[in-house]
């Protein structure tokens, strides 16, 4: 109905984005998270929450396309926008010669889940959804077309459903999706058909499930980077067709082009890898789905939504107190009674990049926490702990045999030209536990010490730098780092803290168990909403504080020049500075500042003592 040059695709974004303000339409949206694609309608609306993993090269395709009846010679005009195969009857073909043509260009992001997605995360949000997509009127099947009636969220009439090159029944080499969608929970290497090698869903950590998607996006792409999480609304595309080696059938003028590997990458079957044709992306500020979603600026700005999101900042910021006496008091017993390091863990989970001053990131607070029993099941049952409480993590046992062989730095791959993914390639404010108790002797080859430099670079700088073969590509990160270890870390830390438990339960696993069996459901669901919450704050000092910081640190120098440094100063100030926000304030008291120089002195002492023992290990 509209004229090429006119602004209808304005018009589709806006009615989209209004329909999903309505009484909770995004939760009636099917997800791909949670909904095996074979259970869901082939051009219908549905939604993904993914982690760009890579970009692949813009893409054309015909925008405007017109079709001609040979016998009649009929034309009928035709867009491409949202689509993978063109629309063309029995009857028709496409006039690639015609003045009407409109080519266009769209960029290709390959998404997965969320890297290490906590299991309380991914349930809450399949809770929230409501069950009324994956329908049994329609036949998992790409075979049969018996398309429900709905088609409020479809995006064209049943009538137009016939295709180019017919339908999927037609189509040697067609596998039956449901089969393939098990294959692809099952494992990081799938077979898939018509592909030699099997195909690597190229997932940043190894075992994890879920759909990869190729999200291809229409306007706007330039503000996503790689790495970013992204929560994305369009039309799910998974014609058989795609699946096959394509004769001139498709939208994308380009094929021809690739190499045989890189078009095997870039069009994977699509009953394992279906697409998505974006019509509304949003970034995550946060990945919690227990704290309102923030979305960007533009689209957070309306009334509405600034009076939901500070009434539950309100009111959570006013139980704020009894939820941090809780938690200290859950991290002393998972910590075996020791509450100073249980302080010092409730800081490290808060903390986050707030800003970079050059190249140096400012706010990232990594913990060694050091005097871990060797060998023991400890470590595991923190990390079970940590799991429970933040939205993403990953555990790294660091062994001579891990450093050898784990990829942990992604790589670009110019023969398929793509991103190979890494162990390190994680969405922004991932906890990542490095176990350094699992560490014997043992020689490092060439792969052991790169991957022991990143780790170093990572804590140290917040970046990854990437294999790029002939160079390195820097890519900024935000990643919690803690580290347990027995003695003091190889790794380099902000700050290291040496456990000293008041307390040696006879059963380890049974003691772990029943304190999280203890914590009621609605309590661990506030320590979540409390650490996730915190990071997002703003905070600042006053002139007036600053000065009295200033002439309390010159003091201290007078009376200490030999143990007391800058680097004293500036970890003192990142203490006070979680401290203070811990607590919900987000200015330095004076209180503040000298409850955190008390925290210092304790756990400095403690590291003293343990020297005195232990001779120079600390």
């Amino acid at each position: 109905q509209n004229l090429p040059s006119s602004d209808w695709e304005k018009k589709v974004t806006e009615y989209f984005k209004e329909k999903l303000k309505e009484n909770n339409a995004t939760n009636w949206v099917p997800s791909l998270n949670d909904v095996p694609v074979h259970y869901l309608k082939p051009n219908s609306l549905v939604k993904f929450r993914c982690m760009v993993q890579d970009m692949f090269d813009p893409e054309f395709y015909m925008g405007v396309y017109e079709t001609v009846d040979p016998n009649t010679n009929a034309r009928v005009l035709h867009f491409g926008k949202y689509r993978d195969v063109a629309e063309c009857g029995p009857q028709q073909e496409i006039d690639l010669s015609s003045s009407q043509t409109i080519t266009s260009e769209r960029q290709t992001f390959y998404c997965v889940p969320v890297p290490g997605e906590s299991a309380w995360s991914h349930a809450y949000l399949s809770a929230s959804q409501d069950r009324v997509s994956p329908s049994t009127s329609y036949t998992p099947s790409r075979h049969k077309r018996s398309y429900e009636e709905d088609e409020d969220m479809d995006l064209h009439p049943s009538k137009q459903k016939e295709q180019h090159l017919g339908s999927g029944s037609d189509i040697p080499g067609c596998v039956e999706p449901k089969r393939l969608e098990t294959e692809a929970s099952a494992g990081h290497h799938l077979a898939a058909p018509n592909c030699s090698p099997p195909l690597d869903l190229n997932f940043p950590l190894p075992g994890e499930k879920g759909p990869a998607c190729l999200v291809k996006v229409y306007e706007s792409w330039e503000s996503f980077k790689v790495n970013d999480v992204l929560e994305v609304y369009g039309i799910l595309s998974v014609d058989p067709v795609l699946s096959i080696e394509r004769e001139g059938s498709t939208l994308d003028l380009m094929e021809s082009m690739d190499t045989a590997e890189e078009q095997r990458v870039h069009s994977p079957p699509a009953s394992l890898v279906p697409r998505i044709h974006v019509i509304l992306a949003q970034k995550l500020q946060h990945i919690n789905p227990l704290l309102p979603a923030c979305l960007n600026e533009e689209e957070s700005k309306t009334c509405e939504y600034l009076k939901v999101t500070s009434l539950f900042v309100s009111n959570f910021m006013s139980e704020l107190s009894p939820v941090r006496a809780e938690l200290l008091g859950f991290l002393t017993h998972a910590l075996l009674g020791d509450s100073l390091a249980a302080e010092y863990l409730i800081l490290h989970l808060i903390s986050t990049v707030y800003a970079r001053r050059d190249v140096l990131p400012l706010g990232k607070f990594t913990l060694n926490l050091s005097g871990c029993p060797r060998h023991s099941v400890f470590t595991e049952h923190i990390y079970r702990i940590i799991q429970q409480l933040v939205p993403a993590s990953h555990r790294l046992q660091m062994t001579i045999e891990n450093m050898n062989h784990l990829r942990l730095i992604p790589r670009k791959d110019y023969a398929a030209n793509r991103l190979v993914s890494g162990v390190l390639q994680l969405a922004s404010n991932t906890s990542l536990l490095i176990d350094e108790t699992q560490l014997e002797q043992g020689q490092l080859d060439t792969t052991g010490v790169h991957n022991v430099t990143a780790l170093g670079n990572l804590i140290t700088w917040q970046k990854v730098d990437y294999d790029f073969s002939y160079h390195q590509m820097e890519f900024p990160c935000n990643i919690n780092v803690l580290i347990t270890s027995e003695g003091r870390s190889l790794l380099p830390s902000d700050c290291q803290v040496h456990l000293q438990p008041q307390l040696l339960p006879p059963n380890m696993e049974e003691y772990m168990n029943s304190l999280l069996t203890a914590v009621l459901p609605s309590v661990l669901n506030k320590f979540r909403i409390y650490l996730s919450l915190l990071r997002l704050l703003d905070y600042s000092i006053s002139d007036e504080v600053t000065k009295a910081v200033e002439e309390d640190f010159v003091e201290m120098r007078k009376n200490d020049p030999e143990s007391v440094t800058a680097d004293d100063l500036h970890r003192t100030l990142l203490v006070a500075r979680f401290l203070s926000l811990s607590a919900g304030q987000t200015t330095l008291s004076r209180e503040r500042w000298l409850r955190a120089k008390q925290l210092e002195a304790l756990r400095k002492g403690r590291l003293q003592q343990q020297k005195c023992v232990n001779g120079n290990e600390l």
